[in-house]
């Protein structure tokens, strides 16, 4: 498992909770780059993306596995200027900072939990892995 980028979550906004109820839906953002929006947000400890997040990869988050099934325009951009973007879990979305994401539940969110993005394992490891 190669991971690209791996935060620890540090604040849940009471929006924040909302929106991941109703909307299926989660901004990131690194802690204290925007306080104004603390409440509709979750903080994160600064992280850096080493590699564009790209369809195929997972995300882990609250104890569950994400495959990602799209990647905004801005995502790759935004997480690397302020860790920022919105995370859509099962359902649609069409916004260039969104990162839409398919998966059997959605997340549990708790202070203290990593965020993580593992990159999509190559056809050449994922042969060689069942030669082996």
């Amino acid at each position: 498992m190669e991971l690209k980028y791996d935060i620890v979550i540090t604040g849940i906004g009471n929006l924040a909770k909302a929106f991941l109820a109703g909307s299926h839906s989660v901004i990131l953002i690194d802690e204290g780059v925007r306080p104004n929006l603390a409440e509709m947000v979750v903080e994160h400890t600064p992280g850096e993306l080493t590699e564009d997040i790209q369809v195929g990869d997972k995300l882990l988050i609250g104890g569950g596995k994400f495959s990602i099934i799209k990647v905004g325009d801005q995502v790759n951009a935004n997480l690397r200027q302020e860790g920022h973007c919105t995370i859509i879990f099962n359902a649609e979305g069409t916004l260039p900072g969104q990162m839409i994401v398919k998966g059997t539940t959605k997340p549990v969110l708790s202070e203290g939990a990593h965020i993580s993005i593992e990159k999509k394992a190559s056809r050449r490891t994922t042969k060689k892995a069942k030669t082996e």
